[in-house]
């Protein structure tokens, strides 16, 4: 064994943290798509469900807001305030707030909106925590922290921006 050779033990510890370094670089890239779409879907098969027919809502959606749906607040339950109103707002934005989301633009704004909606939703179906809701809040805690990723029109104007800007 020559003397300039590392031991076996050093080869493999530098093998191994080259792996793990190149297994990190990428799941850097793929992570913030994925997180992007498994926040996505939830919402967008549930926006799509809220519309009967181009800009015109569906009787059920209405009927939800207007009779079923209550705000759960401690120590009493409320009607939603304007029913319509909120069913509209909310049938937008369970469509247009996820197709941001899965272009990656505004991204972190978009994940903020989406955990807020969560939070509303957990006041409207407090048993759903578990089963959903919070892996909901973490997939938007987690895009709101690592950000859009490479695969996003956020990045693509961010590097247009760099370019633009002077040195």
């Amino acid at each position: 064994m020559s003397q300039h050779a590392p031991p076996a033990k050093a080869r493999v510890e530098l093998l191994v943290r080259a792996m793990l370094d190149r297994l990190r670089e990428a799941a850097w890239c793929i992570a913030p798509p994925l997180l992007r779409v498994a926040l996505a879907l939830p919402f967008l098969r549930s926006g799509r469900t809220r519309w009967d027919g181009f800009l015109s809502l569906s009787p059920a959606t209405l009927y939800l807001f207007e009779n079923q749906f209550k705000v759960h607040l401690p120590g009493a339950v409320f009607d939603f305030p304007a029913p319509d109103t909120v069913a509209l707002f909310v049938a937008v934005a369970e469509i247009a707030l996820p197709v941001l989301l899965l272009l990656g633009l505004a991204t972190r704004l978009t994940a903020l909106a989406l955990l807020v909606m969560t939070g509303v939703i957990q006041l409207v179906f407090p048993e759903g925590w578990a089963n959903f809701h919070l892996y909901w809040a973490s997939l938007a805690v987690g895009i709101i922290a690592i950000g859009p990723g490479a695969l996003s029109l956020d990045r693509l104007i961010d590097r247009r921006s760099y370019r633009r800007s002077p040195p």
